[in-house]
C-alpha cells in the first residue's frame, strides 16, 4: 500500500530515480540561474551596440565640416567666400559658421572652460548639412582648393566609420559571449548529470534487472534536470530583469555608458532566455544520460 501510495504522489514514477534534493540539484539551479543573470546584461549589451551604431552612423550621416584657417585680418573674408561657395553648391542644404562661443563649448571637454580662444589662431568651423540626393564632395573640394586654399573640406568619415565599426563589433561580441554562455551553462548541466547518475549506478542496475529500458532511466534525469535549470534560470532573469532596470536611462550627457537598459518591446527579449536554458539542459542531459547508460554494464 506505502508503495501505490509513494507512486500517486509523484507526478512521474521516474522520477524517483533522481534525488529531489543534493550537491547535483544545487548546482544545477545556480549554474542555470548566473548564467541567466549574465545572459541578461549580454543581452543587453549587444542591443544597446546596436543602437549605439546606429545613433552614431544616424547623426553624422548627411554632415561635414569645412575648417578655414587664415590670418585673423583676412578671417571673416575667407569664410565668407566659403559660405558663398556653398550656396552655389547643389545638393548643400544648409551651411553656417560656429561662433567662437560655440567652438569654445567643443574645446571644453578636453581644455576646460578657461581656455582663452580669442588670443589663440584657432580656426573658423563652417557646419554643413547636405540634402538627401547628396552633393560632389570631390567637386566641392577642388572648388575650395582653388578659391579658398586655407579651407579644408571633412565629411566624418575618417573617424565615423571607425566608431561604427567598433560599436557594431561590440554587439557581435555580445551576441558572443550569449552562446558562450549557453555552452558553459551545458557543460556544468552535464557534468552534474553525470554526477548524478554515477550517484544512482546501483539504482540503475537494479531497475536494468526488474526490465526497465535505458529510455525510462533516462527520462528521469532529463526531466528533473531540465525543471531544475528552467527554474534557475527564471530566477536568474528576473534577477538581470530588475538589475538592468535599475541603470540610468540613455541620455546625452551619460551616452554610451547609460543606454544599456532594455526599451519598449525589448523587455520581452530576456524572457526567451528562461526556455533557452530548460532546451540547453534537456539536449546535455538526454547526450549525457544515454552516453553514460551505454557505458554501465
Amino acid at each position: 500500500m506505502s508503495r501505490i501510495f509513494a507512486f500517486r504522489r509523484s507526478e512521474n514514477p521516474a522520477d524517483r530515480i533522481v534525488p529531489p534534493s543534493g550537491f547535483t540539484a544545487r548546482l544545477t539551479s545556480f549554474t542555470a540561474a548566473a548564467m541567466a543573470f549574465l545572459a541578461v546584461f549580454a543581452l543587453a549589451l549587444s542591443l544597446a551596440s546596436g543602437k549605439l551604431a546606429a545613433r552614431w552612423s544616424e547623426a553624422l550621416a548627411q554632415t561635414a565640416t569645412i575648417r578655414v584657417s587664415a590670418p585673423a585680418a583676412q578671417m571673416e573674408t575667407q569664410v565668407a567666400k566659403v559660405l558663398e561657395i556653398l550656396k552655389q553648391t547643389p545638393g548643400v542644404a544648409s551651411a553656417r559658421a560656429l561662433s567662437l562661443d560655440e567652438q569654445k563649448k567643443l574645446l571644453e571637454p578636453w581644455f576646460g572652460p578657461d581656455l582663452p580662444i580669442d588670443a589663440l589662431p584657432m580656426p573658423r568651423l563652417i557646419d554643413l548639412r547636405e540634402t538627401a540626393q547628396g552633393f560632389d564632395a570631390e567637386g566641392l573640394k577642388n572648388r575650395l582648393e582653388a578659391s579658398v586654399p586655407g579651407a579644408v573640406f571633412d565629411d566624418h568619415s575618417a573617424w565615423r566609420k571607425p566608431l561604427v565599426a567598433a560599436a557594431q563589433r561590440l554587439r557581435t561580441l555580445g551576441l558572443v559571449a550569449i552562446l558562450l554562455i549557453a555552452g558553459a551553462t551545458a557543460a556544468m548541466i552535464t557534468l552534474a548529470a553525470n554526477a548524478a547518475l554515477a550517484a544512482n549506478r546501483p539504482v540503475i542496475r537494479t531497475l536494468r534487472l526488474i526490465g526497465a529500458r535505458d529510455t525510462f532511466i533516462a527520462r528521469a534525469f532529463v526531466r528533473r534536470f531540465t525543471l531544475r535549470a528552467l527554474a534557475g534560470a527564471l530566477i536568474g532573469t528576473a534577477a538581470g530583469m530588475g538589475a538592468v532596470a535599475l541603470l540610468p536611462a540613455a541620455n546625452e550627457a551619460g551616452g554610451f555608458l547609460t543606454g544599456l537598459g532594455f526599451t519598449g518591446i525589448g523587455w520581452l527579449l530576456p524572457l526567451t532566455i528562461p526556455p533557452l536554458a530548460a532546451i540547453v539542459a534537456f539536449l546535455a542531459t538526454r547526450t549525457a544520460a544515454f552516453a553514460t547508460l551505454k557505458g554501465l554494464t
